[in-house]
């Protein structure tokens, strides 16, 4: 099966439980408390179904001694079947998605993170053709920079997906590869962790996926992808796109600015033109110059003509490969280019439905936070927390309550 038909198994969130596009796995911070409910659980049914899957197994190659040494510490996890049977795919706008995966916070993060690994980027591009910074915008959005590689074992994810059996086919498959990836030597099971549906390591490999594009880039014999060195990771996801044909030394895209009264009905991935259509259009680099002619090209303009717009190119599309969210290729591209030195947007995206601006938003936030209204750390982003936030303000102000931010509300927490 395809990495993107993977990816779409668990799409429930994002880096920090985002929305459509991102890696859904809910990965924990490195040694974070586990919930309960992710630790191994008595089962007798899951008892039976992994007594005849280690049949199964051997039959495929799987040695004896390998299944117990798999399994040791593994089990039922509760949490996995809730997480599975309850996916809601969220579904963000790409001005809050940028705000949640490349906001000024996760820049500074990102910029810490990659410094010493430059010169490890600089030699997996060389052997990759891969954009170095397109590499690591990949890790900074899978798993924040490997601070969030996720503390679920994936023998235990992978084996009670495959004995709830409602993708009972795709995750014994994938039981299968994990333990053949420990049969080779690769890794231990302790150390073998991740998502709650079996993503793993510091780019979130599926365990068939690793065997097919896991590189050992340092030598030793392994290819780790898990530990506190990341080079593993990294080489193996610029092995994953100069397989999927990644074009050594084009841009995966860049801002630019559309003429006034430009028709949005023209933009999307599926609407590819010639670059010198789209010149011939108004289309222009937001930083000046001449567009490289790169063949057919798609524009995404999700806040209208006058807001933010891309224009995508070949390398757009492998970055799909990873995950087929359009968000999450202009997440991966926009962190790339920061990363390089780039400067932010030259546009800025207008009110959302609500009639706020982002920043009105991020306001709307930090008053309630001083008004006792917990909303976490302002992002302009509304979600679940915020909402109830608002509906406890609402309601303790006799104010009609339905969650939603409002230039009234907002200007009600100014007086």
């Amino acid at each position: 099966m395809a990495y993107r038909m993977m990816r779409r198994v668990f799409l429930a969130g994002a880096s920090a439980a985002l929305a459509t596009g991102c890696m859904g796995q809910t990965a924990t911070t490195r040694g974070a408390a586990i919930d309960p409910a992710f630790q191994p659980q008595p089962n007798a049914s899951y008892d039976a179904w992994r007594d005849a899957f280690f049949a199964r197994a051997q039959a495929q190659g799987i040695r004896a001694d390998t299944l117990r040494a798999g399994f040791v510490g593994q089990g039922f996890l509760p949490g996995v079947v809730t997480r599975d049977r309850n996916q809601t795919e969220f579904r963000r706008t790409t001005e809050d998605y940028l705000a949640l995966v490349a906001s000024e916070d996760d820049l500074a993060l990102g910029r810490a993170r990659v410094a010493p690994q430059r010169a490890t980027l600089a030699a997996i591009e060389r052997q990759s053709g891969v954009d170095a910074d397109v590499i690591a915008a990949i890790w900074g959005l899978e798993t924040r920079f490997g601070t969030r590689l996720g503390e679920i074992g994936v023998i235990s994810a992978t084996s009670t997906l495959a004995w709830e059996g409602r993708r009972g086919r795709f995750f014994e498959a994938q039981l299968m590869a994990a333990l053949r990836i420990l049969q080779e030597g690769d890794t231990t099971t302790d150390r073998m962790r991740g998502s709650w549906a079996g993503a793993m390591g510091h780019t979130q490999f599926m365990p068939t996926v690793f065997e097919e594009y896991a590189v050992d880039f340092t030598g030793d014999g392994r290819r780790d992808i898990w530990g506190e060195d990341p080079s593993d990771a990294l080489a193996s996801t610029g092995e994953y796109l100069r397989r999927h044909r990644w074009r050594s030394g084009e841009p995966w895209g860049m801002e630019v600015h559309l003429p006034t009264g430009f028709e949005t009905a023209r933009t999307g991935r599926d609407n590819r033109r010639p670059m010198a259509a789209w010149g011939a259009a108004g289309v222009r680099p937001a930083q000046g110059g001449t567009p490289p002619d790169l063949g057919q090209a798609a524009i995404h303009a999700p806040g209208g003509a006058d807001g933010p717009a891309w224009i995508l190119f070949h390398n757009f599309n492998v970055i799909l490969r990873y995950n087929p969210s359009v968000n999450y290729g202009i997440g991966v591209g926009y962190m790339a280019d920061r990363l390089a030195g780039g400067s932010g947007l030259t546009r800025q995206f207008g009110p959302d439905d609500t009639g706020l601006t982002q920043a009105e938003r991020r306001a709307l936030q930090a008053l309630l936070n001083q008004a006792g209204y917990d909303v976490g750390t302002p992002d302009g982003v509304v979600g679940s927390r915020t909402e109830a936030a608002i509906r406890a303000y609402q309601a303790a102000r006799g104010l009609r309550v339905d969650g939603r931010p409002s230039p009234a509300l907002l200007a009600a927490l100014r007086r």
